[in-house]
């Protein structure tokens, strides 16, 4: 085997656990390569968090400027010229993902662009996206291969008028009316873009609430403001079918045992995602997938065959493009035989609505199910001066300690900067850290931050603000 195919570790997939994972083994002093079957980046740069967000803040910022008249600022004539929104949101996408290019080569990193798959233990043949083929050869792989959308069988995609989330990116107008089938993060931030944007959006959930997974408070407060923002949603409604024509979709769904039809220009199908590792040929190996496509592995992302890593979307841990970061470093360190190993009690989920909504750690329900005694905290920012100054006071704070030891276990926050603010528990709750402390930490003032120390003051029930 020649040695511009022989490799420390090869990673299957260049997503934000694959380079990262790569760039990490290469700092340990492995020489490391990365197979990409289709983007540089992975879908999160590409056609996932990156892209949306760009629209999510580009259209956050249009329902500012209508708003602006709440601070004596007048605007008029504000259009929106979504062509150009769309090259700002591909510009985005260009500069990051060229950037990780750029971090790959500093770090000599080989990058096989192709469809890669196992050919037998340590052994990795790779179809070049010009139809060639390489074999490569590696002590150790990491399996990184993320994931694909899920498709609901009675509204298959067709491209067009039924799409998934990365067809609902690249629009190439704003469609009049929007169906949104599923209301998971994807959904409702998506549907929070073309509703801004001036869609009719329809969101239809089969749970009897949005955000299922969530905290159900955080996910109650959420519906009731994305309600009275235009949004139409519809809960326990099962969908049945969608039948598309030149005009549009009339998607059809079940609630509670009546039959309802609404009609469509678009359909935006998002619910879940799966594990992409039915192409891997794990079998070579002799590494098999739980039923649902899954891989295996213990806290040092090691599989059950030496040498195979799994990290990412193709693991049974949150699909969420941080985790799989932290267990691309996990798994290069444990091949260069470090010390290291996941821990998922501290990982934040965020939505990136207005307002939006983080969490970390245990819900109020999860509490109630082990039987476990809790004290909560809350604040809402209708009392924190910073956001009575940006006229954006919509949601709370809620933190949640032990009863006993007062130690973090969860926190859930909806209202503006949440995403950012949710990480002071974050921290926290690494260092096994008590409400006491944040409630003891001196914050700015006036900052949004400051509701995260009412909320620890209130686990005592002694809030200085309500």
């Amino acid at each position: 085997m020649s040695s511009e195919h022989s490799f420390d570790v090869v990673i299957i997939g260049a997503g934000p656990g694959g380079y990262i994972a790569a760039i990490r083994a290469a700092q340990l002093g492995k020489k490391a390569a990365v197979v990409e079957r289709e983007f540089v980046g992975g879908t999160c740069l590409n056609v996932g968090c990156i892209p949306s967000k760009a629209l999510l803040d580009a259209t956050h910022l249009l329902a500012e400027i209508r708003h602006a008249s709440a601070f004596g600022i007048k605007v008029e004539g504000a259009e929106v010229d979504f062509v150009a929104m769309q090259k700002h949101k591909a510009k985005t996408v260009k500069m990051l993902t060229g950037g990780v290019r750029s971090l790959l080569k500093k770090h000599k990193v080989k990058v096989f662009e192709g469809e890669g798959r196992f050919a037998g233990p340590g052994q990795v043949d790779v179809t070049l996206a010009g139809g060639d083929a390489v074999s490569l050869t590696a002590a150790n792989v990491i399996v990184a291969a993320g994931s694909t959308e899920a498709q609901l069988p009675p509204v298959p995609f067709d491209g067009d008028r039924i799409v998934s989330s990365r067809g609902a990116l690249d629009f190439e107008t704003v469609p009049d009316r929007m169906v949104v089938v599923g209301g998971g993060y994807i959904g409702l931030e998506l549907g929070s873009v073309y509703n801004r944007l001036g869609s009719d959006v329809v969101v239809v959930e089969m749970m009897d609430r949005i955000l299922p997974e969530m905290d159900a408070e955080l996910a109650d407060t959420a519906q009731k403001l994305f309600s009275a923002q235009g949004i139409d949603i519809r809960t326990g409604a099962r969908v049945t079918g969608a039948n598309a024509t030149d005009d549009g979709v009339t998607v059809s769904f079940d609630v509670g045992g009546e039959a309802q039809e609404i009609e469509a220009d678009k359909v935006l199908v998002s619910i879940g995602r799966k594990p992409a590792t039915a192409d891997l040929n794990l079998g070579s190996i002799g590494l098999d997938t739980d039923d649902r496509g899954f891989i295996t592995v213990d806290h040092g992302m090691r599989t059950g065959v030496p040498g195979v890593y799994a990290i990412g979307d193709v693991v049974s841990t949150p699909m969420l493009a941080h985790v799989a970061m932290d267990e691309g470093v996990v798994a290069a360190e444990c091949i260069a035989g470090e010390s290291a190993a996941m821990e998922y009690d501290a990982i934040p989920a965020v939505v990136f609505t207005h307002p939006e909504l983080a969490s970390v750690g245990i819900r109020e329900s999860d509490a109630e199910l082990a039987g476990r005694e809790v004290k909560v905290g809350r604040f809402p920012f209708r009392g924190n001066g910073r956001a009575r100054a940006r006229n954006d006071v919509e949601g709370w704070v809620k933190i949640i300690a032990d009863a006993e030891t007062d130690e973090i276990l969860g926190a859930h926050c909806i209202g503006p900067e949440a995403g950012h603010l949710i990480h002071e528990v974050v921290v926290a709750m690494g260092y096994k850290g008590y409400a006491e402390d944040l409630a003891l930490a001196v914050h700015a003032h006036p900052t949004l931050s400051e509701a995260f120390k009412e909320a620890a003051l209130a686990v005592e029930g002694r809030p200085l603000h309500i």
